[in-house]
């Protein structure tokens, strides 16, 4: 059965006549502006800011496409990965009828979402080395199943996730298949961007937030097929990226060969890392990373949670998720951060 996007699409959504802002009715950036009722006169702050931003971002997704290596139409640009998770379960998924797939231990922000859209959920947790289990996603799929969120490389545990099986559940879903690849960037793992062709029912995210080091300015990417952008900017507020973000990010892509030095040096302290941690012998497993971060499974990990608070070293206690029992998870730093921390559990007492 092929792909159906207008049957899988809320039925109101493509009636919707959306905003129609003073930026979409003209485009150009020359002439004199008495459309949008901005201040003529200047801005409170340093800077040009009273002026109305690109609703849609035209200059950033063309430097973009280029560096991902996809159409400039195939991209979504939000604030955060976090509006398009919103925004594509505004538009596939009734309230109260319809729902979504989730694969714990997982990114907390699409139970949230679908929280605060009223789907409901149904989870399918991970095996114990973090892996998808197709079979049983397969299994769970109803007709009302619309939307299956996978984290590649995931979050909290780090790993990258089988492609094969991934392929599996968009080869057998005909719903949506989003593949979170927030870290796909200290990955090994090529992108699924490379495959939006074969599969219509993709819809790929990345981040400013990480390996660009962004995370301020609040941007997220979303790569699908042209129709289902088109979706998402039918519905996403008009002027949901600021001019100041969009400055800083057209910025950020004029220089995008740094990432690869940035990546670099993040790898190597990973590794770094994850030798030194090796050595205590309250540390248990170290699970593999494709990302910038370590998940450890060790005794005690609320005691060393807490025992580092107190040493002003803020890393994440995952031990209350499932299938992450006694695990904490450490960001990757400087190297100056990571001795710091070393330092630290050399004298903690167990």
């Amino acid at each position: 059965m092929a792909f159906d996007l207008e049957k899988l699409l809320r039925p109101h959504i493509s009636k919707i006549k959306p905003y129609s802002s003073a930026r979409d009715e003209y485009s150009g950036k020359a002439g004199i502006f008495l459309d949008a009722n901005e201040n003529p006169f200047g801005s409170m702050a340093d800077g040009k800011f009273n002026r109305y931003p690109d609703p849609y971002q035209l200059d950033i997704k063309q430097k973009l496409a280029v560096v991902k290596g996809v159409e400039a139409n195939q991209i979504f640009l939000g604030n955060g990965s976090d509006e398009a998770i919103d925004l594509l379960m505004r538009a596939f998924c009734r309230p109260g009828i319809d729902n979504i797939i989730l694969l714990p231990p997982t990114y907390g922000m699409y139970e949230v979402s679908a929280g605060i859209n009223d789907i409901a959920i149904q989870k399918v947790n991970l095996t114990p080395d973090y892996q998808l289990r197709p079979d049983a996603i397969l299994e769970a799929v109803n007709e009302n199943t619309k939307i299956i969120f996978i984290c590649s490389p995931n979050n909290p545990s780090g790993n990258k996730v089988k492609r094969s099986d991934i392929h599996q559940i968009l080869n057998n879903f005909q719903g949506l298949v989003v593949v979170d690849e927030a870290y796909i960037d200290f990955s090994d793992e090529p992108s699924f961007t490379t495959e939006l062709a074969n599969y219509p029912n993709l819809l790929v995210m990345q981040t400013f937030s990480k390996a660009w080091g962004l995370a301020s300015l609040r941007i997220g990417m979303a790569f699908a097929s042209v129709e289902i952008i088109k979706i998402l900017n039918l519905i996403k507020p008009p002027y949901n990226i600021s001019g100041l973000t969009q400055e800083k990010v057209l910025e950020a892509l004029d220089n995008a060969s740094a990432i690869q030095r940035i990546v670099k040096d993040t790898l190597a302290e990973r590794a770094f890392l994850k030798t030194e941690l090796e050595k205590f012998p309250f540390v248990s497993t170290i699970y593999p990373s494709h990302a910038n971060f370590l998940l450890i499974k060790t005794e005690g990990a609320r005691k060393i949670y807490e025992y580092l608070i107190e040493q002003t070293i803020i890393i994440r206690d995952r031990s209350k998720v499932v299938l992450c029992e006694d695990c904490l998870r450490i960001s990757v730093g400087t190297r100056t951060e990571n001795e710091a921390l070393l330092k630290a559990l050399v004298q903690y007492k167990p």
